[in-house]
């Protein structure tokens, strides 16, 4: 794997999950969107659809488009630990650039959108009920078991005949079963990315961008994945 590999593949890939991930949720929130009030399951459908996406486009980094899957990768030793600070910085302004999209997309919406002191929640997640701690676990209990169904997958010497349709399942289940506390980042460019692309866009109306908040979709998903990789550590000798 080559820097620029992972720089061009990984904003790339990262930019398509994020454009069409927040796509899909101004889609249902934006009360002028012809899919208005489409409901969580087309949510969760648009982001797992989202992952695959992104994830085809980046097969060429090896499909991280997550700093916490590029963090765990490297606690299992799976990747080098060298290239994990481009794969963030490339994960990140992807990000940016895909939240940045979707405002251009859904301008004329946004303009003459009723209630745009709530689009926060169409760029960033939010708790449903705030506790930052408990907000935290939760994050920590998702990106667990996305980062180990990856390292998991990826050891197995048949390869998996879904592909990257596979990961888009396990994260359609993810939003579904987890999602409602937090909104499921589990993914830290996901959200941070979007949360500066709306703090910096000249959005009508905004609110601000919660930053109180934007530590825990961060810390929370980090954690999970290193508990994910170490974890992994632990049975890889019984996956021989």
């Amino acid at each position: 794997m080559t820097i620029p590999q992972v720089l061009i593949f990984e904003a790339l890939g990262t930019g398509l999950l994020v454009l069409l991930g927040t796509g899909v949720v101004a889609t249902v929130v934006l009360k002028h969107s012809k899919g208005a009030g489409g409901g969580w399951l087309l949510i969760n459908l648009g982001w797992a659809m989202a992952v695959f996406a992104g994830a085809s486009v980046a097969w060429k980094s090896g499909a991280h488009i997550n700093p916490a899957v590029t963090f765990g990768l490297a606690v299992s030793g799976r990747t080098n630990w060298d290239l994990v600070p481009f794969y963030v910085c490339a994960q990140l302004v992807g990000a940016f650039i895909g939240a940045t999209l979707c405002w251009l997309a859904f301008k004329k919406n946004f303009d003459v959108e009723p209630e745009p002191g709530k689009t926060l929640g169409i760029f960033s997640t939010g708790p449903a009920v705030r506790s930052y701690g408990w907000n935290t676990v939760t994050e920590v209990i998702g990106t667990f078991v996305l980062v180990l169904w990856i390292l998991l997958a990826a050891s197995d010497p048949a390869g998996n005949s879904l592909g990257y349709a596979a990961v888009a399942f396990v994260v359609l289940g993810l939003g579904a079963s987890l999602g409602g506390p937090t909104g499921y980042a589990i993914n830290p460019a996901r959200d941070l990315g979007p949360r500066l692309a709306y703090a910096l866009l000249p959005i009508r109306g905004k609110s601000g961008a919660d930053w109180a908040y934007s530590w825990v979709p961060i810390a929370g998903p980090i954690a999970g994945s290193f508990l994910a990789g170490m974890l992994y550590v632990g049975i890889a000798g019984y996956l021989v």
